[in-house]
């Protein structure tokens, strides 16, 4: 098991003081499927105050000794170790109220969400599995420990964690378990907006996000309902194959896989196509101003799901020109100026994605984007004007002939079109004769 190795000195402790003690949960399950181990997490037979009297050598965490668990600081890397129990009600349907302390591993195993985090592992790797979660693993199976019913009563996060997990690890959900989560799903108004955040991030960011996202609508809208009206909503358009709902999840796949912002832009791009859908005689679907009216939408959701402020920035102003239309050098060079070179490039990234998720006879459209992208790269590399910043005169020099006020504002950004245009070269005696000859008219 790669990552910090550290667990196997502080289990070995553990059982020389005649306790047992296995690694569980999500270690295990990622290092069954080769995948990267972050956090190794321990559960043993021993009690918090006796793990704190096994390790007087160590900062030890009293992380939450109400439920058992306490963090042992090992070599400088944190390991959490909680003891076996079997948890009381759920009256948050999000923690237990109380726990009970337990000798038995399996008693532990059995109060877990899924099969595949339901299995530990000895020093020896030495497995105990009573649920079957290993081949569940095999047979890439997402399955609750015992009744889901109750398994999504007792913390309705579960939920959507099955979902993402669905995403993130390319498995299927269990029939029971999968039957559950769509009869349970408004338990999850029980959930806190940043929890639901985090795991919808997860989820659309997984390799098997569009299959989940499409199976799963139900539940996605169910947290996001703003984008209830996107599904099975048919866009009665030649640039587009797919209703509002599968072009937006195949919007997602398209962006970079590691690329959150951009993943969460596709998300919401098109998210007020509804609001703004007009059919015209032939029946033909327009939406005009819906980038524009879903930049508002998205932000209000974002803000409610409680993003941090420079996404909810970034993000709206990539929705609100993702259907801008630009074709020349200076239409480049004032949306670079307006939004910014990082933006404008994320923004190219976004129409290509976009493009991605229409009929194939667009998808030539994204070598045109690499083009402007090339162009842009060039008049950016060569230091060419496109900002207020780069204009070879500032308001000082406008004050000095004569301006005031929002005169000398409105003088800068006429100069700056006049250059950006090529009407004048970017040279202080040609803009300040420029603007001293507009003065004087």
């Amino acid at each position: 098991m790669e990552g910090n190795t550290g667990y196997i000195d502080i289990i070995k402790r553990i059982e020389d003081a005649g306790h047992k003690a296995y690694l569980v949960g999500g270690c295990v399950r990622d290092s069954l499927m080769d995948r990267a181990v972050h956090d190794h997490d321990i559960t043993t037979s021993a009690l918090p105050e006796q793990i704190i009297a096994l390790f007087p050598d160590c900062t030890v965490v009293p992380t939450g000794l109400k439920h058992g668990t306490v963090t042992v600081i090992w070599n400088g890397e944190p390991l959490e170790i909680t003891t076996f129990r079997v948890d009381g009600t759920y009256s948050d349907s999000r923690r237990p109220d109380s726990v009970s302390f337990t000798s038995d591993i399996k008693d532990d195993l059995s109060r877990r969400d899924f099969t595949m985090n339901a299995i530990a592992l000895g020093a020896d790797m030495d497995m105990i599995d009573p649920f079957g979660g290993k081949n569940d693993i095999d047979n890439k199976l997402i399955r609750c420990v015992g009744d889901p019913v109750k398994r999504f009563t007792e913390d309705a996060l579960r939920i959507l964690r099955a979902v993402r997990f669905a995403s993130q690890l390319g498995f299927d959900i269990e029939e029971n378990t999968a039957a559950a989560i769509h009869s349970m799903k408004d338990r999850l108004s029980l959930i806190s907006v940043e929890r639901i955040r985090e795991e919808i991030d997860k989820l659309i960011c997984g390799v098997n996000c569009v299959s989940v996202m499409l199976e799963y609508s139900d539940v996605i809208t169910c947290v996001i309902p703003e984008l209830a009206p996107c599904v099975g909503f048919d866009q009665h358009s030649p640039y587009h194959k797919y209703n509002v709902w599968e072009h937006t999840v195949r919007a997602v796949d398209a962006a970079p896989a590691g690329n959150l912002l951009l993943r969460r832009t596709m998300l919401f791009h098109d998210i007020a196509k509804p609001v703004c859908a007009k059919f015209d005689e032939n029946g033909r679907g327009h939406f005009k101003r819906h980038a524009h009216v879903g930049a508002d939408m998205a932000e209000n959701v974002m803000k409610r799901l409680k993003y941090d402020n420079r996404s909810i920035a970034e993000i709206r102003t990539l929705i609100y020109h993702h259907s801008d239309k630009y074709k020349t050098v200076p239409d480049l060079k004032r949306l670079i100026s307006k939004i910014g070179k990082d933006s404008f490039f994320r923004l190219i990234d976004v129409r290509k994605a976009d493009n991605l998720a229409k009929n194939e006879f667009v998808y030539d459209e994204n070598l045109f984007f690499d083009h402007l992208a090339d162009l842009a790269r060039e008049f950016l590399d060569n230091g060419e004007c496109c900002s207020l910043k780069q204009l070879a005169v500032n308001g000082c020099d406008l004050t000095g002939i004569g301006l005031n006020g929002t005169d000398v504002g409105d003088m800068l950004r006429l100069l700056l079109d006049k250059v950006i245009d090529g009407e004048l070269p970017n040279k202080k005696d040609a803009l300040l004769s420029y603007a001293e000859g507009r003065c004087r008219t």
